[in-house]
């Protein structure tokens, strides 16, 4: 088989692109690094096509597709994404901007467009990357929350319609907790909980990913997280979320 995988050049999408590889797959990596993009090609035990390309820009995601749409690709790892830390009235509205076209628009796009491809053939799997922090509002993290919800209320809407369509495509979001990458340092946080090694969290969703699972939560802590929350009231979930992330600044 053969996988696409964005923000592949570090973290997840780096552990990722190597679990797939040992598993025998070919890869087409994607990320704005280009001298990582090609440390990780070296690295790799199969065919690897790298390409360098920053999808704030809606039109070179597109251009992406339209790179990759006759290479029969059997795997979609939607997996670039940044974050952004303070109060809402405070943080860089271009940043923010940048991070809604990356985090949402690019994998809308980029969903919409290779389902379409992988439903012609009836086969195929999407993995949409999320976050923990789209099962809640996240004050001081607001846009970022906000657009990790989308990600996973969209994979979890399309799910239910390939299942009703009996669709042999399946579609998965990744749910983690904190994980130790560079997310921190882009998004200017620092995690007030152990953060999972990558590499784990990057085999769990790939191996729950062909289990067809729809949610993937690396980690009990998480899951008993999102457990717990469901007895607790909207308003003082934001409380309780508030004071987690005024530890990261």
């Amino acid at each position: 088989m053969k996988a696409l995988i964005t923000g592949a050049s570090s973290g997840i999408g780096r552990e990722m692109a190597k679990y797939l590889s040992e598993l025998g797959n070919d890869l087409i990596l994607v990320a704005r690094e280009k001298e990582k993009l090609e440390e990780l090609q070296n690295e790799l035990k199969t065919k690897t096509k790298i390409i360098v390309m920053d999808l704030t820009s809606e039109q070179k995601v597109k251009e992406l597709y339209i790179l990759c749409r006759n290479d029969d690709i059997d795997i979609l790892v939607n997996n670039a994404g940044f974050g952004d830390c303070g109060y809402f009235c405070d943080t860089d509205l271009t940043k923010e901007l940048d991070m809604m076209n990356v985090n949402m628009r690019a994998v809308h796009i980029l969903t919409k467009m290779f389902l379409r491809d992988m439903m012609k053939k009836n086969r195929g799997y999407i993995l949409n990357v999320a976050s923990s922090a789209a099962f809640q509002p996240g004050p001081l993290m607001a846009t970022y929350y906000a657009t990790k919800a989308y990600v996973l209320h969209l994979s979890e809407a399309i799910y239910e319609e390939l299942r009703r369509k009996k669709s042999n495509v399946h579609i998965s979001c990744l749910c983690p907790g904190p994980v130790a990458t560079n997310f921190d340092k882009v998004a200017n946080v620092n995690f007030s909980l152990k953060a999972l090694p990558a590499e784990f969290v990057a085999r769990y969703a790939i191996d729950q990913m062909f289990k067809e699972k729809l949610v993937i939560i690396p980690g009990t802590k998480m899951k008993l997280a999102k457990f717990l929350s469901r007895f607790v009231s909207d308003k003082r979930l934001l409380k309780i979320t508030y004071k987690i992330q005024k530890q990261k600044l």
